[in-house]
């Protein structure tokens, strides 16, 4: 596989942690726009770390104007080979509590048709396999890491991605828990699938910072109350990477790196110069 560089897209304070040298902050073009800020890169224990705060510094951008596609696309041109994914959800079971950590491995797509989910199109069709929509094998050292950093941790489970930006109403909160899902978030959709796109592995880290509004025992979701336990997380997430970090090495036995192996589906001969040059970098080595 090669050198290995991690990168992390979650809040803007991620990156500050202790032993990250050569701290450098790098802006990226791309085909697709600009990505939500500025990459911070650095080395972290031997590793090559790109952090990239998903929302902007300051959080200026709602989760649908994130642009989901310069980011990851941004992350490829950076080497990055896998990503984890640091989001605050709100918890849909009784037995995850505001505060523990879940590393789901599903996901239920109920976001709008806004959100450009595909590098594809516009004359080059590809289809990829999403059956299992995240990395085992980073979720299993994501999983070991939480552990070994003494975070209360769930192992698997579904993330259901909402729209927003307002959170659920108490009937749509208990529709999504009668689909039986974990938890809930607004922004690992269409995260996850473009990084499939552009084969890296991809591995989420969620925060659980409510009940959302179903739990009757519990006040309904708030900003202050959401604010207090992700400045908790924040520490676990920090733990939780620098554990991550020791146990990954170079080589790996998944199949992320290699997903559009049959999935572009268009003859060759059709794809046009500019389809070419505009996903060079995605699909270079198959053309």
């Amino acid at each position: 596989m090669g050198e290995q560089v991690i990168g992390v897209i979650g809040g803007s304070g991620l990156y500050e942690m202790e032993g990250l040298s050569d701290v450098r902050s790098v802006a990226v073009e791309t085909p697709f726009g600009a990505p939500s800020d500025e990459f911070i890169t650095g080395v972290l224990d031997g590793v090559r770390m790109v952090f990239l705060p998903r929302h902007g510094r300051g959080h200026r951008l709602l989760p649908s104007e994130v642009n989901y596609r310069a980011n990851i696309y941004g992350m490829k041109k950076l080497g990055v080979t896998r990503i984890i994914s640091v989001s605050a959800v709100g918890s849909m079971k009784e037995e995850i509590a505001p505060g523990h950590i879940v590393i789901p491995d599903q996901f239920i797509d109920r976001t709008n048709a806004t959100r450009a989910n595909t590098f594809f199109g516009n004359g080059l069709v590809a289809h990829v396999q999403f059956a299992d929509p995240v990395c085992a094998e980073l979720s299993e050292h994501l999983f070991e890491a939480a552990k070994a950093a003494g975070a209360i941790v769930h192992g698997g489970g579904t993330y259901l991605c909402m729209e927003g930006p307002a959170f659920s109403t108490r009937a749509e909160s208990n529709l999504y828990r009668s689909f039986g899902v974990s938890i809930i978030g607004m922004t690992n959709i269409p995260e996850a699938k473009l990084a499939r796109e552009a084969e890296i592995c991809y591995g989420v880290i969620a925060l659980a910072t409510d009940y959302d509004c179903w739990h009757e025992s519990h006040d309904d979701v708030s900003v202050d109350a959401i604010l207090g336990i992700m400045k908790q997380n924040v520490v676990m997430a920090k733990s939780i990477i620098g554990q991550v970090v020791k146990r990954i090495g170079a080589d790996s036995s998944c199949s992320c790196s290699s997903a559009l192996t049959y999935a572009i589906i268009t003859d060759r001969a059709a794809v046009s110069a500019e389809a070419r040059q505009r996903l060079d970098l995605i699909i270079g080595k198959y053309l």
